[in-house]
């Protein structure tokens, strides 16, 4: 005879559960791939192929390569987790799940693998592409690693304070816009040396130009760890999570 054994699953199975549900649900999404991984793929395809870009010294798939890493990171920590966890907020889907055995910090665990597996997808088949258009890497793994990293920590923090804070439809017209504006200001495609001098000391202080250049420094010139562009992330990582922790509204 079995006997029922009512309760919540583990937290670990619960938390991994989950993970795998905002995984699948974020893969199909549309508009997510499209950021996730048509327009990352496009930039690196489209200016490493053809010559509009004065992208300084070497080749450009060697300076685009970094910079569309960094973007891939934005695109899916920021942008896509902001406006998905939005919408799950106006719906109500946080307050139930709130509500459920999944402790809230367990959600935003899982939340945060999923996110970590999107970014792992993004950088194995950017990497392909790279390696097929001809891309040269240098550098030291660990230091790319670290800067990944800290580069999705910050924008999942920045991701979840919008989220949390404005109106869903607040949130996807903030998100994209900055995703915008960041792509084409952030050092994603276009040197920072570009800028004006003025410019280029406030957009050397985004989280998205800190984690391009970093990359950049690291597989295109073969550089050390850059503390210095580890350092502009820690800080905006941690006043991010902080502001999300504080601030964010599940209602």
């Amino acid at each position: 005879m079995y006997t029922p054994k009512p309760g919540a699953a583990p937290l670990g199975r619960m938390i991994a559960t989950q993970a795998v549900l905002e995984t699948k649900m974020l893969l199909r999404n549309g508009e997510q791939l499209l950021l996730t991984v048509v327009i990352p793929t496009l930039v690196l395809v489209l200016f490493s192929s053809v010559d509009i870009i004065d992208t300084d010294e070497g080749k450009a798939v060697d300076f685009l390569t970094p910079g569309v890493l960094a973007l891939a990171v934005m695109s899916t920590a920021f942008t896509g987790q902001a406006i998905a966890t939005g919408f799950e907020r106006r719906y109500g889907v946080l307050k139930r799940l709130a509500s459920s055995p999944l402790p809230r910090w367990g959600l935003m665990t899982a939340k945060t693998a999923s996110v970590l597996v999107t970014e792992i997808l993004q950088v194995i088949l950017l990497t392909v592409i790279a390696f097929a258009v001809g891309w040269s890497p240098h550098g030291n793994p660990f230091a790319v690693l670290l800067l990944l990293v800290l580069g999705t920590a910050a924008f999942s923090g920045l991701g979840l304070l919008m989220a949390g804070t404005l109106k869903a439809e607040a949130t996807l017209a903030a998100a994209n816009l900055v995703f915008l504006l960041l792509l084409v200001g952030g050092g994603v495609m276009v040197p920072l040396s570009k800028f004006p001098s003025g410019a280029q000391d406030v957009l050397g202080l985004l989280p998205i130009t800190a984690l391009s250049d970093g990359l950049r420094d690291v597989l295109q010139h073969g550089a050390g760890v850059p503390w210095g562009d580890l350092g502009i992330l820690a800080v905006w990582a941690v006043a991010g999570l902080a502001a999300a922790g504080r601030f964010f509204r599940w209602e």
